[in-house]
Formats: structure tokens, C-alpha cells, sequence
């Protein structure tokens, strides 16, 4: 079965002093139809940049170097910069974390999902207006009639991100990737906007890739699980499989970095020692190997860079077997 969207190989990068430097490296993951699949990791990990990239978003000068974007057979990144317009919204849409700066300030809410609609349908104004009340009703704004005449500085943080999404899903795309949606929204509001992503996907059978840093949103939401570090994706499979046994240091740094809530009072966290590295400046072996607790120059951690193993649960890690009970 063809996967929704699948990304094969894909390397962006950007001009340096000695060179190209990669920002994301040969990154290949898929999403089914009707499916969530999370990508997790540290801000600088990648995650946007991979996707912007495939939808050809990514700012100047980055560029892709290397890979396919297969979108319905049709790789995304061959097209011409017209014809990807059109296929963004129209067959895959996405939800950016910073719901105040994706609207216009100066634009009533209602004007700019018309906008997106009337940018691909041949449709009046009238016709676009009433669509946008129904998206809006559709994405749970209450007495969307009325407040498709508001202006985005006149919803709660909450509602400018289910404004975003209205503009998203406006055309029917069958990929939705949401990138830290709830970022910066309460903990209800979180659950609400969450929970209605999993509704419209439900509904429309929409593959949705979901960006974030937070595992307990992965554990709720998501089917398949894609950890990334340093540009690459370090270990993928279920959420059961990699909640479960983790089979890279880095998932497994992760999940011990989280609080207990039931320690006692005053036990610190384990956080992760070191920080990322910087792209120019990439290890030669392994990228996680300056901060691994497994670390071993005789796999050949700080030499060769590991590639992903496994059958359907895998990790690009030297010493992912003697790690399995290490979790």
C-alpha cells in the first residue's frame, strides 16, 4: 500500500564558508491515510526544517540538495513553484506553531480563509464567505456567523490556532502537518485543539504528521513515532514499541528527562549533559555520541556514523542491542 506522504532521503541545506551545511540529512519517513505520526525532539533537532522543506518552504538560501517528497505518487519537489502552490492547501496543508503571526492583523478572519479558498476554487466572494462560516463552525468556533467578521486580535490564543486550522483543512487536504500546535496555549486549551485534530482526521481520514517536543502529546495522539537528533531521525517505529523498549540513548534520555510526579519532593530532573550540536560542526561518528551515556569508541560511536536498523521498530545506534534493558 502507498503511503500517504513519504519522504525518501531528504537533505536540505545551506551555503557556509566551506561548504553546503546540512540542516537535515538523508531523512526518510511515511504517513498512512487516517494515521498520526509524531516527530519528537530538541528545538534545533530538525523537525520543522524537514517538513518546510519538503513542502518548499524553506527560507532562502536553503535549498534541497537530495530526496523526494512523494505526495499521491507525485514527488513534491520536482514540481514548478506554481504547480506546488497548488498542491499546498489544495492537497496538503499546514498548521505553523505561532497562531498571532500566521494571521494578518489587518484582515478579518473570515476574509483571509476566503482568501485560501478563493486562491484554488472558482468561486465568488459570497460563495467563500459561507464556506467560512461552515469552517468555522466545523473547527468549533461558537457563533461563527458573527465572528467571521472579527479580527484575530479579537480571539484567545486558543481560537487564532482553530482559525489556523479552519485555513488548513479548508480545501480538504489529505496531509495535515502540525507543527507544535499547541504551543504556548494553556493545558485545557492544549487538549481541546488536540482533540480536534484527532476529530478532523477521524472524520476525513487526513494523515497528519504531528511536530513536537512533547512525549506525553505523542503518547496520546499519535500512532508511529519519528525521533530526530542533529538532523537525522535516530529512531522510529510505534508509540507502544519506542514508549515501551527505546532502543537509541537519546529516546532513552529523553524519557528519563521527564518529571515523576510521584518522587519525592526535591529530586532533580536527568537532564541530557551537553547541548546539540552546531550543523557546520557535526561529530564525524555518531551526532549524539558528546552526550551519550553508552558511548563506546570500540562500536566505533565517535567514528562511524550508524544508520537506522531494525524491521519496522528501528535506531541508527552502534549499540542499540546492548541497550535493551537499559531503559
Amino acid at each position: 500500500m502507498t503511503a500517504a506522504f513519504e519522504l525518501r532521503g531528504l537533505t536540505a541545506a545551506v551555503p557556509g564558508e566551506k561548504g553546503a551545511v546540512r540542516l537535515v540529512e538523508e531523512v526518510s519517513l511515511f504517513v498512512d491515510a487516517g494515521e498520526t505520526l509524531a516527530v519528537v525532539g530538541e528545538s534545533g533537532s530538525g523537525k520543522t526544517v524537514t517538513f518546510t522543506s519538503a513542502l518548499g518552504l524553506l527560507p532562502r538560501p536553503g535549498r534541497v540538495i537530495a530526496g523526494q517528497a512523494m505526495l499521491e505518487g507525485i514527488d513534491l519537489l520536482s514540481l514548478a513553484p506554481e504547480q506546488l502552490r497548488r498542491m499546498r492547501g489544495a492537497r496538503i496543508g499546514m498548521v505553523f506553531q505561532d497562531p498571532l503571526t500566521g494571521l494578518n492583523p489587518v484582515f478579518r478572519v473570515g476574509d483571509q480563509i476566503a482568501e485560501v479558498l478563493r486562491a484554488h476554487l472558482p468561486i465568488g466572494r459570497r460563495e467563500a464567505r459561507e464556506r467560512a462560516v461552515a469552517l468555522l463552525a466545523r473547527v468549533q468556533i461558537p457563533d461563527p456567523g458573527r465572528r467571521v467578521d472579527d479580527y484575530p486580535h479579537q480571539f484567545s490564543g486558543g481560537m487564532r490556532q482553530r482559525v489556523l486550522i479552519a485555513m488548513a483543512i479548508a480545501l480538504g487536504p489529505r496531509v495535515l502537518i502540525a507543527d507544535e500546535p499547541t504551543t504556548a496555549l494553556d493545558v485545557t486549551v492544549q487538549a481541546q485543539v488536540l482533540d480536534l485534530l484527532g476529530e478532523l482526521r477521524e472524520a476525513d481520514r487526513m494523515a497528519m504528521v504531528l511536530i513536537t517536543h512533547d512525549l506525553g502529546v505523542v503518547a496520546r495522539q499519535a500512532d508511529r513515532v519519528a525521533v530526530m537528533y542533529a538532523g537525522r531521525v535516530v529512531e522510529t517505529g510505534t508509540v507502544d514499541e519506542v514508549f515501551r523498549a527505546p532502543r537509541h540513548p537519546y529516546t532513552i534520555s529523553l524519557f528519563r528527562s521527564i518529571p515523576d510526579l510521584e518522587a519525592p519532593a526535591g529530586t532533580m530532573l536527568a537532564a541530557i549533559a551537553g547541548s546539540p550540536p552546531d550543523p557546520s560542526r557535526r561529530p564525524q561518528g555518531c551526532g549524539f555520541a558528546p552526550r551519550c551515556f553508552a558511548v563506546a569508541d570500540a562500536a566505533g560511536c565517535r567514528t562511524e556514523r550508524p544508520v537506522l536498523r531494525g524491521q519496522g521498530h528501528a535506531a541508527a545506534c552502534h549499540r542499540q542491542g546492548a541497550l535493551e534493558t537499559t531503559a
